[in-house]
């Protein structure tokens, strides 16, 4: 095992921070009379959520066999990447690694924290080049690296995942959003071997319930003690809590919607290969194709007016659109334009 001192890569003021922490919900009582938070003692919802995410945290526990001490759980995982920035980076000295494209919720949360974006730019077939890896690591100070895997908006997973990790002195983020639609392993499997390690997930995609607003991180009970340090005390409302529970509770949901958008999918790959202007769909693991047109700028407007809605990528993927999988009827609505859009 690689050995890392967590508090050393933690900022000076969060090592000293005191966390909110709800009396409450740190305690246990069989009838109490609710006087402490200032709450309305009358409506449906007039209690505050369990701060501590409890329930939630012992169920995901017991399906990714590690401790609740190990997870946290967030307003989508948009809000623990901005917490392990905050963590982690000094404003206006600390740089955070990304890749190049990938999600821009890395760089944003930097950016809004003061921290500066180091970009690494994938290659041809958006594979980080190694080399390229080594050389700035080698020669920037970069406290955080995020790896998107399956990447967004390219689709496909990061090889060799732990050749990063071993070759970083920081803290690796790995971003697994679209992971249920993959063949490859989580991240998860790794926590125990590289302490420095963080893994997000979220409920947004295969789960579909990007409504809900519920993420989640997976590391060492070191460093998701920092983010429970740090983040908003009732940052996780009731009813999506709620919801997550009794969607946990049902082991064939998860499993429908993942056959069902890979199903499509594939019926989709297919379709594709007999549109003219269409000139390169690109290899996806996750729910979503990246696609270069021959003329990406008219094919996106001409989507756009038949209501279509997608990604366009341009101009830092020229001519590249990110379309996502939908249902039979709206992926068949998708074919029939593309299918009018002269090439």
């Amino acid at each position: 095992m690689k050995k890392f001192n967590i508090n050393s890569l933690v900022r000076k003021n969060i090592v000293k921070l005191q966390p909110y922490i709800s009396f409450r919900d740190h305690n246990e009582f069989n009838a109490p009379v609710l006087l402490d938070a200032n709450e309305c003692p009358f409506g449906e919802f007039n209690r505050y959520p369990d701060s501590s995410q409890k329930k939630l945290k012992n169920k995901l526990a017991s399906l990714k066999n590690l401790s609740p001490a190990q997870i946290a759980i967030g307003n989508g995982s948009d809000e623990l990447i901005d917490l392990i920035i905050k963590i982690f980076c000094e404003p206006k000295k600390d740089a955070i690694l990304m890749m190049n494209p990938s999600f821009a919720m890395y760089g944003f949360y930097a950016a809004v924290n003061e921290n500066e974006v180091v970009k690494l730019d994938l290659d041809e077939n958006f594979e980080i080049v190694k080399d390229d890896f080594l050389k700035v690591t080698q020669e920037r100070q970069i406290k955080i690296f995020f790896l998107c895997s399956p990447n967004n908006p390219t689709g496909n997973s990061v090889k060799d995942i732990e050749f990063f990790i071993q070759n970083f002195d920081g803290i690796v983020v790995i971003d697994e959003a679209y992971i249920e639609f993959s063949e490859n392993r989580s991240g998860i499997e790794l926590l125990a071997q590289y302490p420095n390690v963080i893994v997000l997930q979220t409920f947004s995609k295969a789960w579909g319930t990007a409504g809900a607003r519920v993420g989640t991180a997976y590391a060492s009970e070191e460093i998701i003690r920092f983010i429970n340090t740090v983040k908003a005390p009732y940052n996780v409302n009731t009813l999506s809590q709620e919801l997550i529970l009794n969607l946990l509770e049902d082991e064939n949901k998860l499993k429908e919607n993942v056959e069902n958008v890979l199903k499509e999918r594939e019926w989709l790959k297919e379709e594709f290969k007999k549109i003219d202007c269409i000139e390169k769909v690109f290899p996806t693991d996750a729910n979503f194709f990246l696609i270069k047109m021959r003329d990406g700028k008219k094919v996106y407007e001409k989507m756009l007016e038949e209501e279509v809605l997608t990604s366009q990528r341009a101009p830092a993927i020229p001519n590249c659109i990110r379309i996502n999988v939908g249902t039979r009827e709206e992926n068949e609505k998708l074919i029939n334009v593309l299918k009018g859009i002269a090439s």
